[in-house]
């Protein structure tokens, strides 16, 4: 467990939760999630959200790495990239892990007494 602790640690998955800890963030994932690729006109048509508030929140997304753009044309496209999830997702298992592992401990000692 030590390697995977360690190989967590090396990719950092505090600035996706981070990312994730908003809702406007969390709809536009929710939106991109199907896999196609949409402009900030796309994203931001049938929203209360202006252009330029939809371009703050991708870029938030961007520098966590759970989307990708990609110039096409004029305008950008954005696409959901599920790795970084795929690493917060695995952090949160190896907490959970050591949680049980501890809680366990916990249970032995109780038991004994």
């Amino acid at each position: 467990m030590i390697a995977s602790a360690a190989k967590l640690e090396a990719r950092d998955p505090a600035p996706v939760f981070a990312a994730l800890g908003d809702r406007t963030r969390l709809a536009l994932l929710t939106r991109l999630s199907d896999g196609r690729a949409r402009s900030i006109a796309a994203l931001s048509a049938d929203s209360r959200l202006t252009r330029q508030a939809v371009t703050k929140h991708l870029r938030v997304l961007e520098a966590a790495g759970l989307v990708e753009s990609r110039r096409v044309g004029r305008e950008s496209r954005f696409a959901y990239r599920a790795e970084p999830v795929d690493t917060a997702r695995a952090y949160l298992d190896l907490v959970c892990g050591q949680w049980d592992e501890a809680l366990a401990r916990l249970r032995a000692l109780v038991e004994e007494a």
